[in-house]
């Protein structure tokens, strides 16, 4: 009873990922990641520091206890040519789906994370918006996103949005279905 007990453990320990790791919370118990910056939630304001540091600004909506954000975390976020882009090329604020800390929006309106989120109809976690570098003053998030990415993907689907964002697609002909089916055949063809 013992071995089959010991079998199934090993069982189960082969079947998780590798690069799966335990994800760090905060007080708010929400993921800690080295990606994420603490600001004090003036978007405009965020969005300046980002264009100085010649990055993409995003913002990402997650909350306490959120299943497909620990998902993330332990599992995609980590994944070292996903966790090398949202380190280097982008700049990552994040708001608490139920938060009450005042974030200010693009177009000045100050209120709590919570009534922000709300603002932008967000209705799932994680999501993430990106932005261009310029925004206008009279538009929201919610107005001014260039792509957002609500809920849990897979590592190759993070990382081929991360680029397409980078490579502002959103601006091209190739929409984010096509251009992630072009990259899976790209990949596909260089293991042959």
């Amino acid at each position: 009873m013992m071995m089959r007990g010991v079998l199934v453990s090993v069982a189960l320990a082969m079947s998780m990922p590798v690069h799966a790791v335990a994800a760090e919370l905060n007080a708010d118990g929400l993921h800690v990641a080295p990606w994420i910056e603490e600001t004090f939630l003036d978007l405009r304001e965020d969005l300046e520091t980002a264009n100085a540091e010649g990055r993409r600004f995003a913002v990402i909506v997650e909350q306490r206890g959120c299943i497909y954000c620990t998902r993330m975390h332990e599992q995609v976020f980590v994944e070292p040519r996903v966790a090398e882009l949202l380190d280097e090329a982008f700049y990552v604020v994040r708001l608490n789906m139920h938060g009450a800390l005042e974030a200010v929006d693009f177009d000045g309106e100050a209120m709590e994370e919570r009534d922000l989120v709300r603002r932008w109809r967000n209705m799932f976690t994680p999501t993430m918006h990106f932005f261009r570098a310029d925004i206008p003053e009279d538009l929201t998030g919610a107005e001014a996103a260039v792509a957002t990415m609500p809920g849990a993907f897979e590592i190759d689907t993070m990382y081929d949005l991360l680029n397409w964002v980078l490579e502002e697609g959103y601006d091209g002909e190739e929409d984010f279905q096509r251009y992630h089916a072009r990259m899976i055949n790209e990949r596909r063809e260089a293991e042959n």
